[in-house]
């Protein structure tokens, strides 16, 4: 019997949309600061203890670009999101309604049982908001109660929910954080603005200690197209009918001028990484981990080195092939992969089931037990693998979403599997471009790529019922009238680069995302607006009228509940 050993890649993939109004630069949602001191914070500081753990991290460049804009707001003292904002204020009782309504409605807005529960004052704050009226359901008429609560109660809810955002590792190097959560209530202005400075500290800090670690060797730092689109939906709407024939499509034929689109968007992914990070990155992983045969090719065009997608793709794409066969179990999943139209690029795709047993299992297990079963997990898939080679196994999902169900943000969980992992005798942690440089796994060569996701191998995710499409139909008409201006020379170079940056904004993932039943219906109508926002502010950037169909709702079913099917992460920022 060969001797058991098997490769490791860790990849966390990080990733929030561009929140900012393209014309004052002003941040509608505030989810990129918080996740910044809470989970990237966090995710940097348990690479740092364990760099015998080689990992891999997916920055997308939107996000980067938002971080650093989050940095230059506290280097200018001025500050664009409101949320952030109201921290600094001394008076809470003389803000405005909207400003008031804005704390009552964010400042919940989490898993409560891990972020508010654990912690009795901010529970009180809780109970106090509800005895007054509070917790409204989206479109439903606020209790005019609410404004009776005074600055001293805001100035405490604002506290909390920054508190209970902060990464726990930051906790436990920051005496200043425990100190204002043993206090609990009555904060003064003076202990908001040091709570306002160790936030601004955390931010700027975090991408620095990124590129100390990829410089260190022991991460590797990789990228997505620039605001994380789906890029085969860009170049070939009809792709979707790979993986889920007969689906009802967008009415428009195909969305104008894709495969540019998807060609700047990659090139800019790898001139900004470069920029910040002194080097273009050798991997892309691909908004939702979505690909197509003419995907990869693209990014094969551009020089990439590897992607990846995930288990459901390989294996539609397999099926679709007889002469392949799935020898050795499952063995095939544990190889890298080449793709015939696409020279000198490597596929890796991720095993959805441990990758979900992290972003959805684990966080109800003791995090001992947790990390202790998953190395059990890896050890078994090298027991049972042939002995051609080394296994090689991606786990892939969201680094920053799963936390917030942990308890301690995942502490325990990490710690344990990072110490595990450190010190296994044969597991080997890899990044993905020192995978490739041992060779020591043949790859298999694809016959093709049915086009699909990491949700369920399908693209169902983003298109394919009336809301989403209706989506798609709106960002197609808006890129034709974009294309037309542009065509006539209406717009100058500076005003034809920032109505670029906002069309680019448009065509992210996360807007076609929350459209449908499947998620909780405030963040389904906050994200609706959002993308209507966008489309507008687009038309104006092009000095057009927008058309008044972005005055309507796309969603027209607004039920409750999650949607996890086929690992996609939590993205819902709702009150449990």
């Amino acid at each position: 019997m060969k001797d058991p050993r098997i490769d490791l890649v860790l990849l966390w993939h990080m990733h929030q949309p561009d929140y900012r109004d393209a014309v004052d630069g002003s941040f509608m949602l505030p989810w990129t600061y918080l996740h910044a001191i809470k989970d990237y914070s966090d995710m940097a500081a348990h690479a740092e203890r364990h760099p015998g753990v080689h990992t891999v991290f997916n920055f997308v460049p939107i996000l980067l670009e938002q971080i650093e804009d989050y940095v230059r707001q506290f280097e200018e003292g001025r500050i664009r999101d409101p949320l952030l904002g109201l921290l600094q204020l001394a008076d809470l009782d003389a803000i405005e309604l909207d400003e008031r309504a804005l704390i009552l409605d964010s400042a919940f807005a989490s898993n409560h049982q891990t972020m508010l529960e654990p912690y009795p004052e901010y529970r009180r704050l809780y109970e106090l908001f509800r005895l007054a009226g509070g917790g409204a359901r989206a479109g439903e008429q606020r209790n005019p109660r609410l404004e009776y609560l005074s600055g001293a109660f805001l100035g405490d809810l604002l506290t909390w929910y920054h508190l209970a955002w902060i990464g726990e590792t930051e906790r436990r190097a920051n005496p200043l954080f425990g100190q204002l959560m043993a206090k609990g209530s009555g904060y003064t202005h003076s202990e908001r603005l040091h709570l306002y400075e160790a936030i601004g500290a955390i931010l700027r800090g975090l991408l620095p200690r990124y590129r100390a670690l990829a410089e260190r060797g022991c991460m590797e730092l990789s990228s997505t197209p620039h605001t994380h689109p789906i890029g085969p939906l860009l170049i070939d709407l009809a792709c979707a009918h790979e993986a889920m024939p007969g689906a009802p499509l967008p009415a428009a034929a195909a969305y104008p001028g894709g495969t540019e689109r998807v060609r700047d968007q990659i090139a800019q992914a790898l001139e900004s990484h470069a920029r910040r990070f002194g080097e273009a990155p050798q991997g892309i992983w691909p908004g939702e981990g979505a690909v197509s045969d003419a995907f990869v090719a693209e990014l094969a065009r551009a020089g990439v080195r590897w992607t990846a997608s995930s288990e459901a793709v390989l294996s539609n794409s397999l099926g679709k092939d007889g002469t392949i066969q799935h020898e050795g179990g499952r063995s095939w999943l544990y190889r890298p992969w080449l793709h015939p139209q696409a020279t000198g690029l490597t596929l890796l795709f991720r095993d959805e089931r441990l990758s979900d047993l992290i972003g959805f299992e684990y966080a109800k297990w003791n995090g001992r037990d947790a990390a202790e079963h998953l190395v059990r997990e890896i050890e078994a898939v090298a027991h049972a693998a042939p002995d051609d080679g080394t296994p090689v196994v991606l786990i892939a999902l969201d680094g920053e979403n799963a936390w917030e169900y942990y308890p301690y943000n995942g502490y325990y969980f990490l710690e344990e599997l990072y110490s595990r992992l450190e010190t296994h005798p044969w597991i080997r942690t890899r990044t993905v471009s020192e995978l490739l440089d041992a060779g020591t796994t043949r790859p298999g060569v694809l016959p093709r790529l049915v086009a699909g996701s990491w949700v369920m191998g399908t693209l169902s995710t983003w298109i394919g019922d009336r809301e989403k499409n209706r989506a798609w139909d709106l960002l197609c008409e808006a890129k034709q009238a974009y294309d037309g201006v542009v065509a006539l020379g209406g717009l100058g170079p500076a005003a034809l680069a920032v109505a670029q940056r906002q069309l680019a904004a448009c065509e992210g993932s996360d807007w076609f995302w929350w459209l449908g039943p499947q998620n909780p219906a405030a963040g389904v109508a906050r994200f609706d607006r959002l993308y209507r926002h966008n489309l507008r502010r687009l038309y104006q950037l092009i000095g057009l009228p927008a058309p008044d169909s972005l005055d309507e709702p796309l969603n027209l079913g607004l039920a409750g509940g999650h949607h996890e099917a086929g690992g996609a992460m939590r993205r819902a920022h709702e009150p449990a």
